[in-house]
């Protein structure tokens, strides 16, 4: 067509028109014919009320996204190179208000809104399975469960000395693991220097009697402070005889743990003798999480089980929390005390543990399905009237029996997404990324029109 014009109209005769008439004479046929062509294909350049902005926009090309990484954006169809999934192709939508700035359309206005609203119609929600939850205060309580091993009971334990130098005679007791009573004699001491306080004991009754008891009173706590028995004082005093060797007897019942008398041995005040347990209370100690650290406070209820007695429960309270982590583990040591009367907890059993954490009144709560936890940022997809959902961002607290608390981001009784919530989210920054490549990609201004339909 443009040759027959060219033809025709611009070479018959052997004149040749000025090369600006030519040019204003060209540029009127192509306009018209552009027109005429889009005209007998049924595509209209512009449509009545439609604006060259959103015109473009509507004749961009389309693009491949991934559903579950909105930040992979391709130009033909594929593959996520992240997490394989098929590329689904998304076209820039237009609002219908014809402004002429291209905008999600779940939300008309905010296209700096890192999460729009996005809008669902009843056959997909019903589709998708999406179930809500209201957000609702209540009480919140927790179990902490964890892995413990008994101890002894610190309090507990006595470890016996002697009070002078001397030689072990006549052991009652032989090896580690006997079980004595308190009072119980576990062998004899043959010490010079509690040979010479008995004599001096027995002269200070000689000489004194009952007219200066001050001064019988101090040879008697001299033979108390070397730990003799006071029966064996008063033995003493009544046979008016001295006695070659001193017994040395239990201070409490338990087991000995650890035995240092040997028969003949010399000992010093510095020799530890025996050491004993008592076992009807011992200790569980375990190791706590720092984020648990909230739930714990002396005096709580806890309770153990034991892999060596199935089906049996000891309770127990929480003794003392330790001031300082385990810097490797990032841990704190938690120690419990659990009665023991049948000696059926030994000191190094691994125990299952279960603490019964303080409970939180009247606290804004959420199901814990509910959270979206991406490592970047904690949130929900809130729940709108007429099929419209919006993601937030939230600040959460302390969690447990299925829910967690919520600090910031939501009030009561909003409704939250539990069921469906990681698809919307998704879908959600799709709409967001395709707002900013429209923004980054689209200088053309709504008034130029010169350039709208260049596609």
């Amino acid at each position: 067509m443009l040759s027959r014009l060219f033809s025709t109209h611009f070479f018959r005769g052997k004149g040749v028109l000025p090369g600006w008439c030519i040019l204003g004479l060209v540029v009127l046929p192509i306009s018209s014919y552009q027109q005429a062509f889009s005209a007998t294909e049924g595509q209209p350049a512009t449509l009545p009320g439609e604006s060259a902005m959103a015109h473009a926009v509507k004749h961009l090309d389309p693009k491949y996204v991934c559903p579950m990484h909105p930040q992979i954006i391709k130009d033909q169809p594929g593959n996520c190179p992240i997490c394989g999934m098929r590329l689904v192709k998304r076209e820039a939508e237009v609002h219908p208000s014809g402004a002429g700035q291209a905008q999600p359309v779940s939300d008309s206005s905010k296209t700096s809104d890192a999460h729009p609203e996005v809008k669902i119609s009843g056959a997909m929600i019903q589709s998708m399975g999406v179930r809500t939850a209201q957000v609702e205060r209540g009480t919140l309580s927790r179990k902490i469960r964890s892995v413990g091993r008994v101890n002894y009971d610190e309090t507990r334990l006595a470890h016996v000395h002697p009070r002078a130098e001397g030689w072990i005679e006549q052991l009652s007791v032989r090896a580690e693991g006997d079980r004595v009573h308190r009072g119980q004699v576990l062998g004899q001491l043959y010490a010079p220097v509690i040979l010479s306080a008995q004599v001096d004991f027995l002269i200070a009754l000689k000489q004194y009697g009952n007219s200066s008891p001050e001064k019988v009173d101090k040879a008697r706590n001299l033979l108390r402070l070397l730990d003799v028995p006071e029966s064996v004082i008063n033995q003493i005093a009544q046979n008016g005889s001295t006695r070659n060797t001193i017994p040395i007897l239990a201070p409490i019942e338990g087991v000995i743990t650890r035995m240092g008398l040997r028969e003949g041995i010399y000992v010093t005040p510095g020799s530890e003798l025996v050491t004993i347990a008592d076992l009807l209370h011992v200790w569980v100690k375990v190791d706590v999480f720092e984020h648990q650290l909230a739930w714990l406070e002396p005096g709580l209820d806890a309770e153990i089980r034991i892999p060596a007695q199935p089906g049996r429960v000891w309770k127990g309270k929480v003794d003392y929390i330790y001031p300082e982590l385990d810097p490797r583990t990032r841990t704190l040591q938690v120690r419990l005390s659990f009665g023991n009367p049948e000696n059926l907890l030994r000191p190094n059993m691994f125990a299952d543990v279960v603490i019964f954490g303080a409970p939180r009144e009247q606290t804004l709560t959420i199901p814990s399905e509910a959270l979206i936890v991406t490592g970047e940022r904690q949130a929900v997809v809130k729940a709108l009237d007429e099929g419209r959902f919006k993601p937030v961002e939230v600040e959460t607290g302390m969690r447990g029996s299925g829910k967690v608390e919520i600090l910031s981001g939501l009030r009561e009784g909003e409704s939250v997404v539990v069921s469906g919530q990681f698809l919307i989210d998704s879908e959600s920054s799709l709409q967001a990324s395709f707002v900013r490549m429209q923004d980054s990609s689209m200088p053309v201004e709504a008034g130029d029109s010169s350039n709208a339909h260049a596609h």
